[in-house]
Formats: C-alpha cells, structure tokens, sequence
C-alpha cells in the first residue's frame, strides 16, 4: 500500500504551520492564541491552519475549561518532525535575540517528551559510560545494574518495560547529530528532572534551564558534565 507523502509535506511546508508545529515539539499543548504569537500571524489565521493540520491528523485538540489546547497528535509525528530537523539546514538567526534563544535550544531542549540538546546527549554518554544502558541498533537497552540505578533515582522500571512504547529509543539529536534518549525512558528522565527542579521549563519556547541543583544532581547521580552549558541558572 502506498502513502500520500506529498499531502503530509504540503502540512509542513507552509512557513506559519512549521512554526507551531516547532512550537508544539516541546510537548506542552498551547491554546491557538499562543501558536500565533509563536509564528507571528494573526489568531484568525492561525485558527485555519491549526484546523488543516488536525485534518490531516498532525495535531489534535482538547478542552482545558473554558480553553482549548492543541498538541501534537503523538509521538510519531514527533519522530517525524526530529528527522527532518536532522536533515534540514539550520535557520539562519535574525538579530541576538534569535541567536540566543538559537543557544539556549542547543544547549537543553525538550523533544516532545524527553531531554535533548547537549544536555540530552551528555545523559546519554553518562548513562552508557556508567554502564546503565548498553547502546544498540537505533535504540538502548537497560542493564541489571541499570535498572538498580534507575530505581534508586526513582523511576517505575517494571513499568518502563511494560509501556507501549519503544523502552530506550536512541533518538539522533539534530543540533548534537549524536543519539539522546528518547521512548519510556527518555520520557521518565525528564518528567524526573522536571519534578526536582533541576530543569526548568522557559516561558520562550522549548528550551529548558539547567538549573544550579541540577549541575550538581546530575554530576552526583550519574557523572553528567554539564558545566559548558550555557542555560544554567538558579
């Protein structure tokens, strides 16, 4: 059975519809007043383009109250998106500001569910080198020793391995082309991380800040460097 690619493509192609969808790759849902302002177009305009892409089955939309959020339809369309990113050449920045915010992507981002950028590639190295996760073809795989680590960092192993999803994903991070964790895993890390507040999420986009405790945690709880990024913070 052949796919219509084309039809996918023509989604993605528009200028102001890349735009949101980049904003939504960080996996929070936003109301359709905040994808605009992300991709600098009127509401009323966004409103067409977000009904295109659920159409086409890219996004979807639920009922917050009395607002309605948009995120992306699943973690398909994520991988989909982070492929082309790998391929695509980079956007050239218009002024410091875009420089920065450029600089902060790079250095830690949520892709959709999970940490990316040089932070998700240094957890990633740490976790191998420590002998946490065995890399493999496209994906990790958890050690015996991994899976006592990660239980002691907190995380629901069994429940990792039970989750319908890929379990250690080796996702290929486009601003490092080197691999991050993505799947079950990658998703569990974050929202751990998230939760102790040693990232924190920006109000400017995807990109996340390390914070102060979160060099030092991360150091201790599995050799991570992270002092060459600059998103630390308190």
């Amino acid at each position: 059975m052949e796919v219509d690619l084309a039809a996918v493509a023509a989604l993605i192609a528009d200028p102001s519809r890349a735009a949101m969808l980049n904003a939504l790759f960080g996996g929070e849902p936003l109301t359709a007043g905040e994808l605009a302002r992300r991709a600098g177009i009127a509401p009323s305009t966004a409103t067409g383009h977000l009904a295109r892409l659920e159409a086409g089955g890219l996004v979807v939309s639920v009922r917050d109250g009395r607002t309605r959020r948009v995120g992306l339809a699943g973690p398909e369309v994520a991988r989909a998106l982070e492929a082309l990113a790998a391929i695509a050449p980079p956007a050239r920045p218009r002024g410091l500001k875009e420089w920065q915010h450029g600089e902060a992507l790079r250095g830690a981002r949520s892709c959709y569910d999970h940490l990316a950028g040089v932070a998700g590639v240094a957890l990633a190295d740490a976790l191998v080198a420590r002998g946490v996760l065995e890399p493999g073809e496209g994906a990790f795989a958890i050690t015996a020793r991994g899976e006592d680590e990660l239980a002691a960092f907190g995380l629901d192993v069994p429940a990792l391995h039970g989750a319908r999803r890929a379990t250690a994903r080796a996702c290929l991070d486009w601003s490092e082309r080197r691999p991050h964790v993505a799947g079950a895993l990658g998703a569990a890390l974050l929202d751990e991380l998230l939760r102790r507040r040693w990232l924190r999420r920006r109000t400017d986009g995807r990109a996340l800040n390390l914070t102060a405790a979160g060099g030092d945690g991360l150091a201790a709880a599995f050799g991570v460097e992270l002092a060459t990024i600059g998103t630390k913070s308190d």
